[in-house]
Order: structure tokens, then sequence, then C-alpha cells
């Protein structure tokens, strides 16, 4: 049996900081596990190319919500990482810390020494932040840009919008001042992305001390009494056993962490049970506490050229590809998601409570199969959208059977608690008063049905029911906590009952931040290594002789 000091499945944006961060010292081995294969693709290094890998069953578990009664009765589609770099390598690159009060809440609810003074250095440590002009400030291996340069001129609009309505401006929502409407930056490099493989693992494995095996399920984490011991792996050749002399950490993200724990025996003993596997620690709360951001589009013609008059015709998607190829400018260079912030519906909250986004595209025609971020209109349109940014409703992810093949049965629960509904209510009226500012109406030459400028409470809420999506921000289904009454790891990210074993992803979310979560991941797992290195055992030093 092979062994290694630390075994980390799952190579997504916290795994790759695992491993970088465990082995940069030398002193101890690393192996890391991802299920995907690898990320060297045309469409994950574009940005705008997570329009195909959506899709992609080669590089995305395609994940399906059982039918949901608040939102229509619909299933909500989850793409999920099945690659190196996981999740951060398929998604729409924005690049937002949260609002410091996010991490005062995890505080409070258990999670001792994840105040926001403390993560702050995490964050200032993983990024260096690359302004408009092409300077640098920071050191870490995280390249976060500033492409203010490079968005579509249209969204003047909005800006102007905001200052009509009184709302903040901010020139960077991970800045001193992070409320308000701003130009979101993104993690790229160079006009490719740049994820936290890239940052983080590709360099690690250019150190001796650390071993990536690629298209590896791991059936099951090994528990000997009430330690892990290692790891079980389905692979090409078969089954394989890996052995940790340390610790194993969990790192494979909101919907296959509490999969793994439960498929080891750690979960519901009833649900364990009914499967016919082994309870080895009884705790309720593995895949309990999920949440989940939601959010919905209005779309609106536009009375000036937008992304669509750039994308949608063949010449232009071909000028454009050949600018981006040679150039590396362009929209393919960036996100569709171009601005947005934090602000607040009611001038009486005491933070933001919606996030915001207006796109200078449409997809309205795209086919119904198909991502459509790269099927734009042929005519001129863009986006307003919110989605609230601290639900308050909670949902499980649980096993479905013993077959670690087989994918969880994922129950978001969205929309089950007053406060949401009134959330969305609010980001709806928000939406309203924007529509109607001279900004938007000089820019907007019709709404598209269905059109949100007169509708009521009800009608409001109605809507949002029928069309809402999913934002695939995923957390906190091992959440971090004070005891295992509420919660499944311990603020050291420890699991509750089982010694040598780590849950360190966006699952270990005691709350879910205001907004993108691919950031607090990555911080998170920075920190997470620092508190693993404190408690790695000093190994003895050799008397010379």
């Amino acid at each position: 049996m092979v062994e290694f000091d630390y075994i980390v499945i799952g190579a997504g944006s916290a795994g790759c900081v695992l491993a970088d961060q465990l082995s940069k010292d030398g002193a101890s081995t690393v192996l890391v596990l991802e299920a995907g294969g690898s990320d060297r693709s045309f469409w994950i290094r574009t940005p705008i190319g997570y329009g195909r890998t959506f899709f992609d069953p080669r590089i995305n578990w395609m994940y399906e919500t059982e039918v949901d009664p608040n939102t229509g009765s619909r299933k909500s589609y989850w793409p999920r990482g099945k690659v190196i770099g996981g999740s951060g390598s398929i998604n729409a690159l924005i690049y937002c810390r949260g609002m410091p009060g996010d991490f005062e809440d995890w505080e409070a609810l258990g999670a001792t020494g994840w105040g926001w003074n403390t993560v702050r250095s995490h964050y200032e440590a993983v990024e260096t932040r690359v302004g408009e002009d092409g300077s640098t400030s920071g050191s870490g291996p995280l390249y976060v840009t500033n492409v203010r340069r490079e968005i579509h001129p249209c969204n003047r609009h909005y800006f102007a919008m905001a200052r009509e309505m009184g709302l903040p401006v901010t020139d960077d929502c991970n800045g001193p001042e992070p409320e308000g409407v701003t130009h979101y930056r993104i993690t790229t490099r160079a006009g490719r992305r740049w994820s936290s493989a890239d940052a983080f693992l590709k360099p690690a494995l250019k150190r001796r001390n650390v071993k990536l095996v690629t298209n590896a399920m791991v059936e099951r984490v090994d528990i000997s009494g009430r330690r892990a011991t290692g790891i079980s792996v389905l692979m090409a050749g078969g089954r394989q056993q890996f052995r940790a002399r340390q610790e194993v950490i969990v790192a494979t993200g909101a919907v296959n962490s509490p999969k793994l724990l439960q498929m080891s025996g750690i979960g519901p003993g009833e649900l364990l049970s009914g499967m016919g596997i082994g309870i080895v620690h009884d705790n309720a709360n593995v895949g309990g506490n999920l949440q989940d951001h939601l959010g919905i589009n209005y779309y609106y013609k536009a009375s000036e050229p937008t992304l669509n008059s750039m994308l949608s015709p063949w010449w232009g998607k071909l000028l454009q590809g050949m600018r981006y190829v040679l150039f590396k400018r362009g929209p393919l260079g960036l996100s569709v998601n171009q601005c947005g912030g934090f602000v607040r519906s009611h001038a009486h909250l005491d933070r933001p409570d919606q996030q915001l986004y207006l796109n200078p595209v449409t997809y309205t025609t795209s086919p119904s199969n198909k991502r459509p971020i790269i099927n734009p209109d042929p005519f001129a349109g863009f986006i307003l959208s919110f989605q609230p940014s601290r639900p308050s409703s909670r949902g499980r992810i649980d096993i479905r059977s013993a077959d670690p093949a087989a994918a969880p049965r994922i129950v978001p629960n969205y929309l089950s608690t007053q406060k949401d509904l009134d959330d969305v209510v609010a980001g709806g009226r928000l939406v309203q008063r924007m529509a109607r500012t001279p900004a938007i109406r000089a820019f907007a030459m019709e709404a598209m049905a269905p059109d949100i400028e007169h509708f009521d409470d009800d009608a409001i809420l109605e809507d949002f029911r029928q069309r809402c999506g999913s934002v695939f921000h995923p957390v906190s289904t091992c959440r971090m906590g004070r005891s295992e009454a509420t919660a499944v790891v311990d603020a050291n990210l420890r699991v509750f009952g089982v010694e040598g074993l780590r849950v360190a992803d966006a699952s270990a979310f005691p709350n879910i931040t205001s907004g993108n979560t691919n950031a607090p991941t990555i911080m998170l797992a920075h920190r997470a290594a620092s508190l693993i290195l404190q408690d790695r055992p000093r190994r003895p030093v050799p008397i010379q002789t």
C-alpha cells in the first residue's frame, strides 16, 4: 500500500490550494486525487468558453436537483466541475471576497477565528491584483484582473443609472469600500482563465513530494476505529488503496463532500443503515444546511449595439475569435457578467441584501439544450438581474445508494422561508426602480416579456418562482460550528467523531457569503492548510555525530 503524509481528495479550487500549501516546505508528502481529467482544453482556457463547458459530461458532473415545489415544480441544473481545477475551471470567473459582515456571521455561528480581520490576511496572501493599466499589487499566485478597459462601452448606462438612483458606486467590491455598483474583477492572467489549478497545483506538481492522480473515483475514506487511515479508490486498473500517515482532507465540494462522508459511514444513521453502510459516526448534519443563491434575468432590447452585435453573426464570432487567438483581447477574454455589485434594496437596511448584474447581451432565442452565452440574440439587447444575497432557506444532499458512481439526491428547498420571499419582492422592486431611471429608459428600446414594469408584489414573486435559477453557489453541507449538534466540522475543519479527517471546501462554510463563492473557497483552503500544518507533529531531528 502506497503511503503519503496527506491525502487531498479533489483537485478543485480548494484542493489545489491545499496541495500547494501542505507541500511547500518539503517536509510532507501529498497525494491529490481528482475524479476528472486534464484542464488542457481551449474552452476551459478561454474565459467565455464556460458557455461550452456547461453541458460537457467529460468535465462536468451535470447534477440535477429534485423537483422543487417552490420554484414552479421544476428541477434545477447544477453544473459542477469534474476536471482539474474543479468548478473554478468552468465558472464565470467573477472574484468576490464577500462582504466583511459575512465573516463576522461565520464567527458568530461558531467558526471561531474566521472573522473578517483574519480571513482578509489570507485573501491578501493568495492574490496578485492586476490594475487596468497592467500594474500589479500583491504577490500571491492567484491573478485577479481589473478589466475595466475591456468591458463593453454600453455599461456606462448602468453606472449612470446608479448615480440617478443614489446607489453607491465603488471601484472594487473587494476593496475597502465593497458596497456599491461596480465592474467585476475576474480570475484571468494575460487574457486566459487563471484557475486555482494554474495558481497553486501546477507549481506544486514541480515538487518531488506531490503526486496527482486523475480519473480516480474515491469510493470511501478508510476508517479504523475512530481514525481515518486512508482511502479506497476506483481507477481504470481497478480498486487501489492509499494510506495517510497524517490526515485525509476532503475537498470535493458542497455536493460531493457530504456524499463521500456518507459513503464512508459518517452521516445520518438511519439513512446509512438503509443503504447497508456501516455507521462510523451518526451525525444528521452531514448533507444538511444546504444553501444556494437564486437569480433571475429581465431582458431588454437595446437602443445601441451590445455584445449581441459582436457575437451573434457568424462573421462576428470569426472576427472576435481571431482577435482573441492573436491578441488575447476582446469579449472572448472576459466574462459576460461584466458589471454588477452589492446594494441595499431599502435605505434602512444595515448592509447590502442584493447582488446585481448588468450583462450587455441577451440570449432569448438560444436553443433550450445549449448554454446561451455563446448564442446571443440577433438584435442588440441587455439584461438586468438580481439575486438575494443571504437566503435563509435550507436544503439537503444525501446519497441515493451505496454505489459511489450514483449521483446524490439534492433537495434545495428554495424559497421556503418568509424572509426569502420578502427578499425576492424587494429585489424585484429594486429592478423596477432601475428600469424607470432615465439612463435605462434611454438604453432600453423595449422590455421583452415578461416585463416587470407593472408587476405587483404577487406577480414579482410568481414570475420569480417560474423563471429563477441557481447561480451555482451551493455551500454549507458540512458546515463549521461549535459542536456536532449543529455542525459537521469544528473551527479547525476537523470532522466531529473521527480523527485524522477534515473537510476543507465550500461545504464547510457556516453560512453562504453575499456573492460569488469561488474566492472564499480559495481563502478557506489557504487558512485550512495553515491550521493543518499547525497540528503537524514535529519530526525528530537527527542527532549529529
